[in-house]
Parts: C-alpha cells; structure tokens; sequence
C-alpha cells in the first residue's frame, strides 16, 4: 500500500516549479511519454490532490474499503491551500483533485487559463460564522470585527451569508462576486480579509469569523453545532466535486473513482461522519 502524502505549501509549490521546468523536456522524459484520458495507464495509481478535511478523510475512506474491489489503484496527496491542488492537476503532478466547488473553479480558470472541469459532485460543506466571543447574531454590534475569506468566491460568498443574516446590506445583483467595496451599509461592522486556510486561528483576534466548513472541521469545530449562522444546503451552489484537466474525464481510473465518490457506502460514511456539518450532494455529473 502507497502512503498518503501530506505537501505543505511550499514542498508543492517547489515540486510544481520542478515540474514546470521539465515540461520542455525531450521525448526521453518519462513525464513527455505518458499517457491520459481514455488512453491513460490504468496499472498505475489515480493521484488525487485533496484538501485533508473532509475531501482526503472521503478518498481515503474510498482508498481503504472500495477501491480494491473495482481494480482501482488510489494514492492521495494532501494540500493546505486552494491553488496547488489545481496547478498541480493542470500541470500533470496529480491526476485529479477533490477540494473545491464551481464558482471558485470558474475564478480559478479565468484568471490562471487552466482548462480543470468537474466531474462528479459529492458533497456540501456549509460556510458558517463563528466566534469565540458572542453567542448569537443579535450580540454583533457596531465596532466588532468580522474576518472573511481574501479570495473571490469566499469572500462573495461569506458577504452574502453574513447580508442574508441582517449584519450588512450589499448591492442589489452582486451575488457570489460580492466585494467588500460592494457593501452599502457596514451597520458600523469591521473587516478583516485572510486567507481562507488562515481564517480559524483569527478566531481569538476578531469578533466573529465566517469560515469555510473543511477549514471548520480542521478546527474542531462543529457547523451545525457551533456556529452562530450557517449557509442553507438547498439550492446551493457550492458543491465540491472531483475534478480533472480537460480532456481526462474519461480516463477508466478516473471514472472508477468517479462511480465510488456517488456510492451509497459513501454516503453513509458522510452522514454517519459529519453528522449534517457536511452533507452529501449526488446527482447529476456537474456541469462543466
């Protein structure tokens, strides 16, 4: 059995740099000779890029308990942040990568031209606010502060849940792309933008913090117990999926694996794990 690889941001980031190098190689290089999509070498293991809560604890659980009975062969590198994971599946380091949900991926896209696309969705993590200093929402007052996401669609997206809690009025039509400069009235609020990864540990220096549910977990912190307001699971757009480069979608490992993320043995092991702080979101293949 592979171990499971945990990458810290800079091992990764020099890991895709060397990578990156080599891309020019010769034919000689064995990187220069593989092969993907429906052609890819289905003999060798399906690297997957995964944040490590809830995203590797789920291929893992797949890795341990499915895998072997679909002839798949699964290794699961670990990444702390929201950029690797899609570098590195662009760049051919992984194969595919299980982290994020669409509105980030069409950002991510747009502003790096890589060419990721989903492929299965599998499951919800609620964006939820937090705070180790009040207890409810009516106990945010003017002058606190509120930490939020720096990146696009995490930072749109805590903006719109703290509006449709009262604590802001944001511009009519700015959905998801919400900025802070599209905040109408602050209701005499504060703002502190991190790093999505950072947000937890701000808990202490801030009133309050709207984090993402993986980041949550990581944190000890249970969604649906210990926040103070929480995104509603229907109708929501955020659903993390597995993803790949294009053009890989039908690599037979990638189908495979693609199959186990929507089994029902999957789905009970969100339900029984995370007890509603995650939930499952089968269906429909997402659309690219």
């Amino acid at each position: 059995m592979r171990k499971n690889i945990k990458i810290t941001a800079a091992a990764a980031a020099s890991a895709a740099l060397a990578l990156g190098l080599s891309a020019c190689g010769t034919s000689s290089d064995p990187a220069s000779k593989s092969e993907t999509g429906a052609n890819a070498d289905t003999s060798k293991a399906l690297v997957v890029a995964a944040s490590p809560t809830p995203h590797a604890d789920i291929l893992n659980f797949v890795k341990k308990n499915l895998a072997d009975k679909e002839g798949l062969k699964l290794e699961v590198k670990e990444f702390t942040d929201y950029v690797l994971p899609n570098t590195a599946t662009q760049n051919g380091q992984v194969d595919a990568n299980f982290f994020q949900h669409k509105p980030y991926l069409d950002d991510f896209n747009a502003k790096q031209k890589t060419t990721i696309v989903p492929v299965v969705n599998v499951h919800l993590e609620p964006l939820g606010l937090y705070s180790n200093k009040v207890k409810d929402l009516k106990d945010i007052k003017a002058g606190q502060t509120i930490a939020v996401p720096n990146d696009t669609t995490n930072g749109g997206r805590a903006l719109q849940l703290l509006a449709e809690n009262g604590l802001i009025t944001l511009k009519d039509g700015v959905g998801t792309s919400a900025k802070l400069s599209d905040i109408t009235d602050k209701k005499g609020l504060e703002f502190k933008e991190l790093e999505a990864a950072t947000v937890p540990r701000a808990l202490n220096d801030v009133d309050a913090a709207v984090i993402n549910g993986n980041y949550a977990i990581e944190a000890k912190l249970k969604p649906g117990k210990d926040s103070i307001a929480l995104e509603k699971a229907e109708g929501n757009p955020y659903a993390n999926f597995l993803a790949v480069k294009d053009g890989n979608e039908k690599d037979p490992r990638v189908e495979k694996l693609a199959k186990l993320l929507n089994s029902d043995e999957v789905k009970k092991f969100i339900e029984d794990t995370y007890q509603g702080s995650i939930v499952p979101a089968f269906g429909a293949p997402a659309k690219s």
